[in-house]
């Protein structure tokens, strides 16, 4: 509990997340899960009811789902078969999206972010957390043995550790001098979340080019919701009213009008609002994700083109590789060097994203002439192909990320096997106990390690637990083949050793990794 800071400073937690996000909230989970105490502050007087970011990728639903905290999310939301693209009116393209591939098993779910908050705030709260509204970050400080949270109101709280996940303006950044250096790539783009008798699929995001102009319609989970966006035309952008409103009339109509325009849907069909907001695109990437005892993730640490979907995954990405870490260090099992993986893993993947949705962005709203033309008359025709289908696909899932070149991505491998190589993500495979209870992996994940092998893989579980806890370790057998290696596969899903049945390789590289 806080108290008056003329008393003095507030209670001791080990982590401090500032921001009830999803990137906030899932770290908040997993370190709860894990065993470690948090304390999430946000600035805002309560939850959010508005959409902003739209949806989970694959990876992204799959990172809830380890969290325990999908629950009914699926049933509740909207799966999309295809994207369909018209140029000048005409249909010229459908990328199908969410089939069934060799990698990715289940569908992308498009819904509202409030949706995905709401059932992560539900987790937090089973797991014994809560967030404290309206307690913005106004200073951070650090020394050697933990950090100095001070609150608006003056009130303050001690911690061991502090994750800024407060978005592109972050406070906590600021606090700790992490340069955000980076471009705009849009000035104004506006957007509508409105009630519309649109004649198009519900299961289809359709987008209209022409020219350098753009529109997409977004089916939202409702009878007749539907979310448009354009770029605000440069002699029609509203200037006055607050992004974020339910009553932007203006910004309605202006999408109506385009709407009319470029896909001869009239504009009568859009009626009332439930949220509008004009906001630009911008690059940005953190200088650093850590400076000493204070961390970035999520949009602190990046921002980027909403193009793709990619925003809201990534962040949930960051969450969960920083939250197996840093419980480890915060519970005295690892030495605080580990962090420094959680930067050099998950910033080339924000590094990528960066440059992939600025690319994107580019061509679609056909910057040049020349893009326009390629835009038109290559890329989109493109889009009908299957492999070309599958391959987008596949990338925008984010299952093809892996970690093989990260500094943890150096186990040991058995010369000559074919298969996972340390650092990539393991598929979520049928395992069963030592009881015989049958499972999936990735249930058993999330907080726990999985060690997967033969039977004579005993030596190996002691060695793992002696490590990473007695609880903090299941053992597992795959179903249908048997094993011959031992897999030691981390909370995230990813392979973290491989080796033989003989506990010494395993022993060194967790002795190494964890510094003890």
């Amino acid at each position: 509990m806080l108290v008056d800071n003329n008393l003095g400073v507030t209670s001791r937690t080990d982590v401090v997340v500032v921001g009830a996000g999803p990137t906030g909230l899932a770290l908040a989970c997993g370190l709860l899960a894990a065993g470690v105490p948090v304390h999430v502050f946000d600035w805002a007087a309560g939850p959010a009811g508005t959409s902003r970011a739209l949806g989970l990728q694959p990876r992204g639903a799959e990172v809830i789902d380890r969290l325990g905290a999908l629950g009914d999310l699926p049933e509740r939301s909207i799966e999309i078969r295809q994207v369909a693209v018209h140029i000048n009116g005409r249909h010229a393209a459908s990328l199908r999206v969410g089939q069934r591939t060799t990698l990715v098993t289940r569908a992308g779910l498009l819904l509202s972010q409030a949706e995905i908050e709401a059932q992560l705030r539900h987790r937090l709260a089973d797991l014994g957390g809560r967030v404290e509204w309206g307690a913005g970050v106004v200073n951070v400080e650090q020394d050697a043995r933990g950090v100095t949270v001070e609150l608006g109101g003056g009130a303050t709280t001690r911690s061991e550790w502090i994750v800024g996940c407060d978005g592109a303006h972050s406070a906590v950044r600021k606090a700790a001098s992490i340069g955000f250096p980076g471009v705009p790539l849009v000035e104004r783009f506006l957007l509508a979340d409105v009630h519309a008798d649109l004649p198009i699929p519900r299961d289809t995001v359709s987008v209209w080019l022409q020219g350098a102009g753009l529109i997409g319609a977004f089916p939202l989970p409702g009878e007749d919701l539907w979310r448009l966006m354009a770029p605000a035309p440069e002699d029609g952008a509203p200037e006055g009213g607050a992004p974020g409103s339910r009553g932007d009339g203006e910004t309605v109509a202006l999408l109506a009008r385009v709407l009319e325009e470029r896909s001869g849907l009239a504009a009568a069909s859009v009626r009332d609002a439930e949220w509008t907001s004009r906001f630009r695109f911008h690059r940005r990437l953190a200088e650093t994700y850590r400076r000493g005892r204070i961390l970035l993730a999520g949009d602190a640490a990046h921002i980027h083109s909403p193009f793709g979907g990619q925003g809201m995954n990534t962040g949930l990405g960051d969450a969960e590789n920083l939250a197996w870490k840093l419980a480890l260090v915060a519970t005295g099992r690892a030495q605080p060097a580990l962090l420094d993986t959680y930067e050099a893993e998950r910033r080339p993947i924000a590094t990528g994203v960066l440059a992939t949705t600025s690319s994107m962005t580019g061509l679609i709203l056909g910057d040049t002439t020349l893009a326009r033309l390629v835009r038109d008359h290559a890329v989109v025709p493109l889009l009908n192909r299957p492999r070309i289908q599958r391959l987008i696909w596949e990338q925008t899932s984010q299952l093809k990320i892996n970690y093989r070149r990260g500094p943890l991505g150096q186990g040991a491998r058995i010369p000559g096997t074919r298969g996972p190589r340390p650092g990539d993500r393991i598929p979520d495979l049928a395992c069963r106990h030592a009881d015989g209870r049958h499972t999936r992996l990735h249930a058993e994940l999330g907080s726990r390690w999985a060690l997967l092998g033969p039977g004579k893989s005993d030596a190996c579980a002691a060695v793992a637990r002696r490590h990473l806890g007695e609880h903090g370790v299941t053992v597992l057998a795959p179903s249908g083949d048997p094993a011959r290696e031992v897999l030691l596969v981390r909370p995230d899903g990813h392979l973290g050793w491989r080796g033989g049945p003989a506990p010494d390789g395993l022993d060194r590289w967790l002795s190494e990794i964890l510094g003890r």
